[in-house]
């Protein structure tokens, strides 16, 4: 019984037993919310050491204060069970207008158990990365993208063991100036559990000899990105430890080889970008075949070709294909249609011709084709039926033909594609009706550019009935004209929409009012005279990053504008808007409003901004009414890049605070009435490209400090001021410098022998590309500048950089001209006029041999004219005249085609002159001919000589 009995007590012991166990391991460990943990005392101090050297303009950390658990703060995460923190992660997203400055407090050392660190997109102002973040033992997760850290990434990061995720890359959004670099990569050798590697846009140019050996020494590493990195060599390697490697990214550097045998065994890669590294020329290497679960290969932007190689077709794991920008032409191979795990295949900015193959329509999972600029051509209505063959009409998502050579109208081939949802035809030779094209597109499509063609005709609402889906409709540069009704609704997720050079006013579109959330639309130079209505501007959605309304005859008045997307920009350029300037959001980074009849003070707009910090990188002003001074709060902008006030009643000074746009890279200021010294504090802006200070009043010398601080100069503009004093030596050190107009000042000395140093200037530019500011890459936001040549004023822009001028004119400069100045071979303009110089015209100024425009006139010059001007056959204007020439004009083609003008004001003879040049012959002694008989017989002779030459020469 006792036996019995003792069991169920037993039993029910434990039973007790075992509920108080578990009652006291709830209490103990059983609630696992962070909220009830209590952070550790001394490492709640260290974090509030660290937020006292922080600058939390936005009040990120407004919850991190004594009284609060810090394990409750925004941005920390502790150990559910012991309360340590382990993660700090103040990382923000891209927009987020939270960014934290100051700099990292070492306090942070006190946080031992910290395995995961996020401080990106931040702004800690250039200063370098705390070498004390090498001290936390545990990391394992380190992400410094974007914060704005500068100069010598430090060694000791390579004493973080445990490390696993290493992110130091610098975004192109963030253009602050910042350069991270390393001098060298020996410090990861240690990193022996890294995963994941991205130093994207850090400076590796230093490291360039052995970047490949020391990622070779990871051996756990999965992905590796070292993009932009200024990389100018592949090493070589013997044997190949990167076992694990899937993703690797080398694009955009400049190794000026051939792709490595190593690369070939790199057999775990998934992934491959190589893209615009300047890999030589030649075939697609073959060895690729041997990466058999390579899925996505980039070799865009290098120099292959001239055809693709035939074992390319053979790679048939491949899903991503991206060769545009290479050498390759001619017609591209039906062996193409082998590639059938192909999803994504880009062969765009090519020369590839011909018409398509059909045997793309048998890749059944194709989804997007990008053929853009290269020579295809044909009917467009079998281009469509080649790709709508087998299966790829079910599969096609994307096709873009844009920039080609395809002709006719749009049919009904188009809408065998069930599922494309975009289709670009940009630049092509398309026509017929627009109307007729919108009705044949399949119902599914989203995104659709026809502009830049030659449809017409006149479009309605209804032909927008079944394209309920689009999102994005560009349809620019095309003869069509919108006539819908007042209360037309356009398709209801349009947030993009460019019907530039339409047809749509007079009226302002009322139709813009039922538009929702819309990032992007331009209705330039389509005929609306009207006034913005006040709707718009209040219900301007807060996404938008582009509005272009740029030459029509829009009036009124312009309100502020506080409400646009970040990074936005605002063209409203060359319409007819009056009244004050209007202030605008602090996220607007371009704004156009020049061209207009803007008035008043310009200091509200630039002193008292509705935010900050202020985005704004393009600020131009020009061609307006503005008045007063310009205000001394420049500082206010940190981020303008193009600045320009041009054509206005502005007076005073050049502020100095305009020398703390460090990025300034391009200053109009011309035409403006502004007087004083040009400002020292402009030293600071040695981004600088630009300047136009001219036909203004400034005073004072040319200052020494525009020859060294601003070494990238390649125009300076400073005609038409009251300058004094000489050329500052220093002015020489301006390498780059491709335009230099100082004429009509008061300057004076001599010219200065070192002008060869003007390396631009030595040979002929051969690309011409337009500098641009703005992002749109549009002809209306390249680097403009007016240049004298040939005696007249003209303004370029596509062709600038092309332009070689040196203009000296009208000034007092004395001396001979330096030989030195005839090595500047590339120079097309050169003006000398309007001083008093003198000596002879260097004989060897024929070396110029890109001289179209040569003005010497007004000077003291004697001798005669240097038979090698006769060499200069692009010359097309040359004025020397006024000056104390004399003896026969050198005969050629090109110099007696000028004008005669040219020469007057001289002792010179010959055509283009009328005045004929004497022959002077060596006389036999007169015998029994009397004086008289000589003189008289002299005198024939010399009429004779003279008149058969007139007669030959112009025979």
């Amino acid at each position: 019984m006792m036996v019995v009995i003792g069991r169920p007590c037993t039993i029910l012991f434990f039973i007790v037993f075992l509920i108080a166990i578990i009652l006291t391991v709830h209490v103990r460990f059983g609630n696992t919310k962070t909220t009830d943990i209590l952070c550790i005392k001394s490492e709640k101090q260290a974090l509030l050491s660290f937020k006292k050297d922080l600058v939390d303009e936005s009040n990120t950390l407004l919850s991190w204060t004594v009284e609060e658990d810090c394990c409750k703060w925004y941005g920390i995460l502790c150990d559910n069970s012991t309360g340590y923190v382990t993660q700090i992660n103040l990382g923000r997203s891209i927009g987020e207008n939270s960014e934290l400055k100051g700099k990292l407090n070492p306090s942070l050392l006190n946080l031992k158990h910290l395995i995961h660190l996020n401080l990106r997109n931040n702004d800690f102002g250039g200063t370098q990365i705390p070498s004390f973040i090498g001290s936390f033992a545990n990391l394992r997760y380190l992400n410094l993208r974007s914060a704005g850290f500068s100069g010598l990434i430090p060694y000791q990061l390579g004493n973080l063991s445990t490390l696993r995720h290493l992110i130091v890359k610098e975004s192109y959004i963030y253009d602050r100036g910042f350069n991270l670099y390393a001098d060298n990569l020996h410090w990861l050798s240690s990193l022996s559990e890294l995963e994941y590697l991205d130093m994207h846009r850090v400076n590796l140019s230093k490291a360039s000899d052995h970047w490949s050996l020391m990622i070779n020494m990871l051996p756990n590493l999965k992905e590796l990105d070292f993009s932009y990195c200024q990389l100018g060599h592949i090493p070589s390697l013997s044997q190949v430890n990167l076992t694990l490697l899937y993703h690797f990214d080398i694009s955009f550097n400049s190794f000026h080889s051939f792709i490595p045998e190593w690369f070939f065994n790199l057999t775990s890669l998934v992934s491959l970008n190589i893209g615009f590294s300047d890999i030589l020329e030649g075939p697609i290497p073959c060895g690729f075949r041997y990466l058999t679960v390579l899925e996505h290969l980039s070799l865009s932007g290098n120099h292959f070709g001239p055809v693709i190689s035939s074992c390319v077709y053979s790679f048939s794991g491949l899903k991503l294909l991206a060769l545009r920008f290479n050498n390759f032409e001619g017609v591209i191979s039906s062996a193409i249609g082998n590639l059938t795990s192909m999803v994504d295949i880009d062969l765009s900015f090519n020369k590839f011709e011909g018409e398509i193959q059909t045997s793309m329509g048998n890749l059944c999972n194709l989804q997007q084709i990008d053929l853009s600029y290269n020579k295809f051509g044909g009917m467009i209505s079998e281009a469509f039926k080649s790709l709508s063959g087998n299966c790829l009409s079910k599969s096609l998502m994307s096709l873009s033909l844009r920039g080609n050579f395809f002709f006719g109208k749009i049919t009904y081939q188009i809408g065998e594609f069930e599922k494309l949802n975009e289709l670009d035809v940009f630049g092509n030779q398309l026509n017929g009706s627009f109307a007729e094209s919108l009705h044949f597109l399949p119902t599914s499509m989203e995104y659709l550019d026809f502009s830049s063609n030659f449809f017409g005709g006149v479009v309605s609402e209804v032909h927008f009935a079944n394209l309920s889906k689009l999102l994005v409709l560009f349809a620019s540069e095309n003869s069509v004209v919108l006539r819908v009704s007042p209360d037309w609704v356009p398709p209801p997720n349009l947030i993009e929409i460019d019907l530039k050079s339409w047809s749509l006013g007079p009226h302002f579109p009322k139709w813009l009012k039922s538009l929702k959330n819309y990032r992007y639309v331009d209705l330039s130079n389509t005929g609306i005279s009207d006034t913005i209505p006040n709707w718009f501007w209040t219900n301007l959605s807060p996404f938008v990053y582009y509005l272009d309304l740029s030459h029509n005859q829009i009036h009124g008045q312009l309100p502020d504008i506080n409400h646009v997307g970040v990074y936005a920009i605002i063209f409203l350029h060359s319409n007819m808007f009056t009244g004050p300037l209007p202030r605008f959001s602090s996220y607007l980074m371009e704004l156009d409003l020049s061209n207009n009849s803007l008035s008043g003070d310009i200091s509200d707009f630039l002193c008292h901004p509705l935010g900050e910090p202020n985005s704004l990188a393009f600020l131009d002003l020009g061609e307006n009414l503005l008045s007063g001074k310009i205000p001394d709060c420049w500082i206010n902008w940190p981020m303008l890049r193009f600045v320009k006030l041009s054509n206005n009643n502005l007076t005073g000074e050049i502020p100095c605070s305009i020398g703390s746009l460090h990025g300034l890279e391009s200053l109009h200021l011309r035409n403006t009435s502004l007087s004083g010294e040009i400002p020292i504090s402009l030293q600071s802006c040695t981004k600088l490209v630009t300047i136009d200070f001219g036909l203004n009043q400034l005073v004072g010398c040319i200052p020494r400090w525009l020859g060294i601080s601003l070494s990238n100069l390649k125009i300076l503009g400073l005609r038409l001021n009251k300058l004094n004093g000489q050329i500052p030596l220093e002015l020489c050190r301006l390498t780059s410098l491709q335009i230099m107009d100082i004429s009509h000042n008061n300057l004076s000395g001599s010219i200065p022998v070192c002008f060869n140093n003007f390396k631009a200037m030595a040979s002929k530019q051969e690309t011409g590309v337009g500098i641009f500011y703005s992002k749109m890459y549009s002809r209306e936001s390249m680097e403009k500048m007016f240049v004298v040549k040939k005696g007249v004023e003209h303004q370029y822009d596509t062709i600038l950089m092309l332009v070689a001028s040196l203009d000296l004119s009208s000034n007092n400069f004395f001396g001979e001209i330096p030989q030195q100045l005839t090595t500047l071979m590339g120079l097309q303009s050169l003006n000398l006029s309007g001083n008093q110089l003198n000596g002879s015209i260097p004989g060897d100024i024929g070396n110029m041999m890109w001289m179209e425009s040569l003005d010497l006139s007004r000077n003291q010059f004697s001798g005669k004219i240097p038979s090698s001007l006769r060499s200069l056959s692009f010359l097309a204007h040359l004025n020397l005249s006024y000056n104390k020439l004399f003896g026969a004009i050198p005969l050629s083609t090109q110099l007696q085609s000028l004008d005669a003008s040219g020469f007057t004001g001289n002792e010179l003879c010959g055509p283009p002159l009328t005045k004929a040049c004497r022959v002077v012959v060596n006389e036999p002694r007169p015998s029994i001919r009397s004086s008289g008989e000589k003189n008289e017989l002299l005198d024939w002779f010399h009429w004779g000589i003279a008149a058969g030459f007139t007669v030959g020469f112009w025979v």
